[in-house]
C-alpha cells in the first residue's frame, strides 16, 4: 500500500517527478504475488489509484540505487542489512520514526495500516 499512498499524495501535490518510489519485500513469501485484495479494497475506498504490482524482494542493488530505504517496522529494519548489507550511508529508516506499523495481513487492520502510512509518506513529502 506504501507504495501506491506516497505516489498518490506526491502526485496531489505536484511533486511526483521529483521521487522514484518502489517497493520490495524482505521475505520471499509473496514474490510474484499481485496487492493483496483487502489492500486493494482500502485503496480503492480512499481514492488512491493502484496497478497490478508483482511482489519482488529487495535486493542489494536497490542500496545503491535509492537514497532512502523505508521499512515498516523493527523486524524488517534489523533484517535487512541481511540482504543489502551493512547501512553505512544511514539510508534505512522507519517510516514513522520510533513508531511501528503492524503488518495488516496478520493484524487484518488495513484501515489502521493505510491511515499509518499515509502519515508517515505525508511525513516523507515534508521532509521532501
Amino acid at each position: 500500500m506504501a507504495e501506491f499512498i506516497f505516489k498518490d499524495l506526491a502526485a496531489r501535490r505536484g511533486v511526483a517527478d521529483r521521487f522514484e518510489v518502489a517497493s520490495a519485500a524482505i521475505s520471499r513469501e509473496a514474490l510474484g504475488e499481485d496487492v493483496y485484495p483487502p489492500a486493494k479494497a482500502v485503496l480503492r475506498a480512499h481514492g488512491v489509484p493502484f496497478g497490478p504490482r508483482r511482489a519482488r524482494q529487495v535486493t542489494r542493488q536497490d542500496y545503491a540505487a535509492f537514497d532512502r530505504l523505508i521499512v515498516m517496522d523493527s523486524r524488517n529494519l534489523r533484517l535487512l542489512p541481511r540482504v543489502i548489507g551493512e547501512d553505512v550511508a544511514h539510508k534505512v529508516e522507519l517510516l514513522l520514526p520510533g513508531r511501528e506499523i503492524a503488518d495488516p495481513w496478520y493484524t487484518d487492520d488495513f484501515e489502521g495500516a493505510f491511515a499509518e502510512i499515509r502519515e508517515g509518506c505525508e511525513r516523507l513529502l515534508e521532509e521532501g
